[in-house]
């Protein structure tokens, strides 16, 4: 796993924690998490792009879907890392809450619903390195 300090950084967000365990239970689209979190989607793909950077969560085309899922080498990882903390009863209700949105996201289909390919695409998009991006002739660093 690459540069451990930024994983446990990465880690220590109780946004993105909530990401890491909703992955290791399924893979999942921006308007997916969108639904689970109740988050807006520029901070759902920010927290992702965080989780991105440290190696933790890798995006897949499906079409004309992005799926966020997490590589196997952090799934067979992490998961027995979660496993041996316990969770007081503030974060016990935050994930039993997150796994109930989780099953009423699937049974609502929100991917087909609520979300269109084009979301999907934008917060791609909305990701690209500054350096890729056209800068202007009259841009200075």
């Amino acid at each position: 796993m690459p540069d451990i300090l930024r994983v446990f950084k990465s880690l220590a967000d109780p946004t993105r924690l909530r990401i890491v365990r909703l992955l290791l239970q399924q893979d999942l689209c921006v308007c997916e998490l969108m639904f689970v979190l109740e988050m807006a989607q520029s901070r759902v793909s920010h927290q992702l792009r965080i989780l991105r950077d440290a190696s933790l969560v890798e995006d897949v085309r499906d079409g004309q879907w992005i799926i966020y899922r997490l590589p196997d080498n952090v799934r067979t990882t992490i998961a027995p890392l979660l496993a041996l903390f316990k969770e007081d009863k503030k974060s016990a209700g935050a994930i039993h809450a997150d796994r109930r949105r989780l099953s009423a996201c699937r049974k609502e289909g929100v991917r087909k619903k609520r979300c269109s390919p084009v979301d999907s695409l934008k917060s791609k998009a909305e990701r690209k390195p500054a350096s890729a991006k056209k800068r202007s002739a009259g841009e200075s660093f």
